[in-house]
């Protein structure tokens, strides 16, 4: 009983801890270009250039 005292605030603060990073990232910007960054890659750089 006293492992799930330990366990239980350290899993509630991981928790925050990932929600926290989320929102981080949606407000830094990493969600905008969904869609450009999966085509991007298909592109080819060396045709890009000529």
């Amino acid at each position: 009983m006293t492992n799930l005292a330990f366990l239980i605030p350290i899993a509630l603060l991981m928790g925050a801890a990932g929600l926290a990073a989320f929102f981080w990232a949606m407000r830094s910007g990493q969600y905008e270009d969904m869609d450009g960054a999966a085509a991007r890659i298909l592109i080819d750089e060396e045709d890009a250039e000529q």
